[in-house]
C-alpha cells in the first residue's frame, strides 16, 4: 500500500511540475486585462461563455464509460494509406501575380493569399496535437505542403482560439519572427507573450469587433465553443471564427463551433460570402453544442449565404470515434440534399477563388479513386 501511495504521489508532483514549467500552456491574461473583460456581456464570474445555452457537462460516469471507446483500436480512425499531398515549392508562393488563394495543410490549417498579403490561419504543424507527444495521437500524414521554414515571410496569423489542434507552441515558435502581426480573441495575447512574441504585434478582438489590418478588413465573430490549454483554465480566453475581406474576396473562417443562430447573424451582417471554411469533424453525440455535425456544416454553410465551402477539422488527426471519412461523405450527401455548394480539395492544393471550384476526385477513399463532380455556383 505505502509503495502505491508513494507511486501516485510522485505521478501528482511530476504532472504538476511539467504543467507549471512547461511552456506549452502558455500565458495567463493581466489583471488589466481581466478588468477589461468584466465589462463585456459574454463574460462573467472570470469565465467567457457562448451566447446560446451551450451544454458542455459530461459526469463522471459518462467519462469513464467513453475512454474505452476513445481509445479503440479502429482502423477506422485513421487511412491505411498514404494520403496524396501537393508539395510547395517556397518560389512559387513567394510570387504575387495571382489571385486569391489558399492552400489547407489539412484540420483547420491555411496559407492565405489574399490582396498581395500572406496569411496563416491557425498554423499547427506539429504532429500530435496535445501538450505532449505521449498524450496523443500523430498526424495521418508523415510531410506538409511545404515546412514552416521554407514558408515565405508572413503579413498576418490569424487564431480562431486557444486549443492544442489550433494553436501550436512550437509553430509559433517558428513563426514568431517571420511574422508581421498576429489576431486573435481576447486574452489569447497572454500565450504569446509568453513564448516570445513582442506585444506590438499583438492584435487582440471580442466578437463583432472589426479592424483594418493592412487594407483587409478583419472581423471576429462569434462561434459556440470554449477555450483552454490547462487543467484549470477553460474559458478563460475568447473563441471565435473570422471575416476576412478583400479587395475583390470575401471570405470566411468558422473555427470550432456548435451550430446555432450566430452563423445566419454572421450572414446578414457580412454575407454573401465567396468561400468559406466549415468545421466539420471531431464530433460524437455527447458534444454536439460545441461541435457541428456534418448535415449542420452543410446547413451553416447556407446559413452564411456562402456561395461554396469546404469541409475542415478533418484528414489530420483523430479527436473523435468516428471514421476518418464520415466527415466528408456525410456533408457532401447532405450539401447535395439542400444544393449548397461543397468542395473538397487535396491537402496542399492550390484553391484558386477565382475558378470554378470543382472536387477532382475522391482522394479520401484511396489515392486512384475516381473524380467526381461537386455543385459550385458561377
Amino acid at each position: 500500500m505505502i509503495i502505491i501511495i508513494s507511486i501516485i504521489i510522485i505521478i501528482v508532483i511530476i504532472a504538476t511540475l511539467f504543467i507549471t514549467l512547461s511552456p506549452q500552456f502558455g500565458g495567463s491574461p493581466s489583471k488589466q486585462k481581466l478588468a477589461q473583460f468584466e465589462k463585456l456581456d459574454y463574460y462573467e464570474d472570470g469565465k467567457f461563455s457562448n451566447l446560446m445555452p451551450t451544454n458542455m457537462d459530461m459526469d463522471f460516469t459518462e467519462a469513464i464509460k467513453m475512454l474505452p471507446e476513445f481509445f479503440k483500436n479502429d482502423p477506422t480512425r485513421r487511412p491505411d494509406f498514404e494520403l496524396p499531398i501537393t508539395h510547395r515549392d517556397s518560389m512559387e508562393l513567394v510570387k504575387k501575380d495571382h489571385s486569391t488563394r489558399l492552400v489547407w495543410f489539412g484540420h483547420s490549417t491555411f496559407l492565405l493569399q489574399i490582396d498581395g498579403k500572406n496569411i496563416l490561419i491557425d498554423p499547427m504543424f506539429g504532429e500530435v496535437p496535445s501538450p505532449s507527444p505521449l498524450l496523443g495521437k500523430k498526424r495521418f500524414s508523415k510531410e506538409l505542403p511545404i515546412t514552416v521554414e521554407k514558408l515565405p515571410q508572413i503579413d498576418m496569423i490569424i487564431m480562431s482560439h486557444d486549443h492544442y489542434d489550433h494553436l501550436d507552441y512550437g509553430s509559433i515558435r517558428k513563426l514568431k519572427d517571420k511574422t508581421t502581426a498576429f489576431y486573435m480573441p481576447l486574452g489569447m495575447g497572454a500565450h504569446f507573450e509568453e513564448w516570445g512574441v513582442d506585444s506590438s504585434k499583438i492584435h487582440e478582438l471580442g466578437w463583432w469587433d472589426e479592424i483594418q489590418a493592412d487594407g483587409l478588413l478583419l472581423a471576429l465573430t462569434p462561434a459556440r465553443h470554449f477555450s483552454g490549454r490547462g487543467l484549470n483554465n477553460r474559458f478563460s480566453t475568447l473563441w471565435g471564427s473570422w471575416v476576412i475581406r478583400g479587395e475583390s474576396d470575401n471570405i470566411y473562417f468558422s473555427g470550432d463551433s456548435g451550430y446555432g443562430p450566430h452563423f445566419k447573424q454572421i450572414g446578414e451582417k457580412y454575407g454573401p460570402f465567396n468561400f468559406a471554411m466549415m468545421e466539420c469533424g471531431q464530433y460524437n453525440e455527447r458534444w454536439t453544442d460545441i461541435h457541428m455535425v456534418p448535415e449542420e456544416t452543410a446547413q451553416a454553410a447556407q446559413d452564411l449565404q456562402a456561395k461554396t465551402f469546404m469541409p475542415i477539422h478533418w484528414a489530420a488527426f483523430t479527436l473523435a470515434m468516428h471514421s476518418w471519412t464520415d466527415p466528408v461523405e456525410r456533408v457532401i450527401a447532405k450539401s447535395k440534399e439542400i444544393n449548397q455548394p461543397v468542395f473538397v480539395p487535396e491537402i496542399g492544393e492550390f484553391i484558386e477563388l477565382d475558378k470554378n471550384l470543382v472536387t477532382g476526385r475522391q482522394w479520401w477513399l484511396e489515392p486512384s479513386s475516381p473524380s467526381i463532380q461537386m455543385i459550385s455556383k458561377q
